[in-house]
């Protein structure tokens, strides 16, 4: 259990009604509970590097469609202008 002031505050008022064995197990739960929450936070959280990375990716996929559609059309044009030129 890390020491903080809140820690030590929220001891003091639950050791006047708990007693000081009870308000120690509590306040350990408690900050158990909220470093395992921060944790679960920290996981979520996207950093500069997963952003970068993100985008680097969309555009790579961005690249790859694009000659897709533009072989794919290019492919329909030909066809179009042979069909076109034979009559």
């Amino acid at each position: 259990m890390v020491i903080t002031t809140i820690n030590i505050q929220l001891f003091q008022i639950l050791r006047q009604k708990l007693g000081d064995k009870e308000a120690g197990a509590l306040v350990g739960f408690v900050d158990a509970k909220l470093k395992d929450s921060n944790e679960q936070n920290l996981k979520v959280v996207a950093t500069k590097e997963y952003l970068a990375y993100t985008k680097a990716e969309m555009i790579k996929w961005m690249f790859i469609f694009w000659i897709g559609t533009i072989g794919v059309l290019s492919g329909i044009m030909t066809l179009l202008l042979k069909a076109y030129i034979k009559h």
